[in-house]
């Protein structure tokens, strides 16, 4: 049992959340925070383990997109029961907290996570004797690109149309699930693990298969219970301290929420896999800026007792707008599948800029815009060797096939574009590492 001491002491730190919220006792909410907290970590750790560790059986896009997934259920989570409550009391304020939730939620992935992934794997990168300061992502992660694209196009004509509505739900859905298919599709390689995910995944298959499952499983399951009891301890704490309820719901909460991702991503980019770190990211981003946003109006539908369109006030539209020109802003940075230090400073600078400017969303919008359209002619030939990369990778799969009827992914070599860095990759990026 000491090979798995470190699967023991996340699944323990998880307990006393699920005993606090299963026993439905009322403690101090700082402390209740706390305690709802330290079980996100631990299932955060397991999620981490699993994703790696599936590896073995499927493709890591499509390992990268199931962790995406569950990691960012606690944000689901906060999201529908607010978008539920909204539809239930449409002269209620829920429906304007549902949008803020989704809207700063969207908003912090990439303002904060995106450079946390970079500055983390610059800082590890320097303590093991490298200079390393750009994460380059691999080749086959420019689906994820093109898909976040499409939506963040399609996420523009939500303000303007003042309504999240079933239409919206049916493509911005069937969006994610082509995508899902996408990624499902990729080649698979043996991935290089490392800790617990090397003990785990030195199982026979069959015992393998059922304990990752089983992180997975127990993961969400811990996610799914304690993060609205998370979420609310957080927003009680914060307004006995007189803070503003709006700012609670766009803020606090989905940065608590938002905590497993960014601490599994973390972790990837601590340990100089960078490229898995960020990509992660990328696919959340893609999956918050479909399935979040498609499933909100069907939630308040199921809350209103009825097909209904939730409307989007003056101030929802503004804050939607900015949201939508930051995701194109970052979209324009990744198109050439590198993310610079210095272009992490700036992702941060924009977004905590918002902060210190007040009434400042339009000059920010504008702002966004302009650079994004700077970027985009910059990276201009990337982007088209992205777009000719995915089709002639789709090609391929369509196409030829062996001689027993096997597929074959082309006439190039094996795609190692969607494994987790190998050693020899980790060296590339971190050539000082030992």
């Amino acid at each position: 049992m000491g090979r798995y001491k470190l699967v023991m002491l996340a699944l323990a730190a998880t307990l006393p959340g699920v005993f606090l919220r299963l026993s439905g006792v009322h403690i101090n909410p700082a402390i209740a925070s706390l305690i709802y907290g330290l079980a996100i970590v631990g299932s955060s750790f397991m999620l981490a383990w699993g994703a790696e560790v599936a590896q073995h059986d499927i493709p890591q896009a499509l390992a990268l997109t199931i962790l995406a997934l569950i990691a960012v259920l606690p944000e689901y989570a906060v999201d529908m029961y607010l978008a539920f409550q909204a539809g239930r009391d449409p002269s209620s304020n829920y429906g304007e907290l549902a949008l803020a939730n989704m809207t700063g939620a969207n908003r912090l992935l990439i303002g904060i996570g995106w450079p946390a992934v970079v500055f983390l794997f610059w800082w590890s990168s320097r303590r093991k004797g490298a200079r390393v300061s750009e994460v380059k992502l691999d080749d086959g992660q420019g689906v994820e690109l093109i898909f976040l694209g499409v939506a963040t196009i399609y996420s523009f004509i939500l303000p303007f149309k003042a309504n999240l509505s079933i239409f919206d739900m049916v493509l911005l859905v069937a969006l994610f699930g082509l995508y899902a298919w996408r990624a499902s599709q990729a080649n698979h390689v043996e991935p290089d693990l490392i800790g617990p995910a090397k003990v785990i995944g030195e199982l026979p298959d069959r015992q393998r298969r059922a304990a990752t499952m089983g992180l997975f499983v127990v993961a969400a399951a811990v996610i799914l219970l304690v993060a609205e009891h998370f979420a609310e301890s957080l927003i009680e704490t914060g307004a006995s301290f007189g803070i503003d309820e709006f700012f609670l719901v766009q803020w606090l909460a989905p940065l608590a929420s938002e905590s497993p991702e960014f601490i599994i991503t973390g972790l990837f980019a601590w340990r100089l896999q960078a490229a898995a770190g960020l990509g992660a990211l990328v696919s959340s981003k893609v999956n918050q800026w479909t399935l979040l946003v498609g499933m909100i109006p069907l939630v308040y539908s199921f809350g209103a007792g009825r097909i209904a369109q939730l409307p989007l006030s003056e101030t929802q539209q503004s804050e939607l707008l900015l949201t939508s020109a930051q995701s194109f802003f970052a979209v324009a940075v990744i198109s050439n599948l590198r993310m610079s230090l210095l272009e992490a400073v700036l992702l941060l600078v924009l977004f905590l800029g918002q902060f210190f400017i007040p009434g400042s969303h339009g000059v920010f919008t504008v702002i966004y815009l302009v650079l994004g359209l700077v970027f985009l002619f910059i990276n201009r030939q990337s982007l088209y060797s992205i777009g000719r990369g995915v089709m002639t990778a789709t090609e391929g799969r369509r196409g030829s096939r062996h001689a027993d009827g096997s597929a074959w992914s082309g006439p190039g070599p094996k795609d190692t574009s969607h494994t987790l860095p190998t050693k020899e990759t980790r060296h590339t990026e971190a050539p000082g590492r030992e």
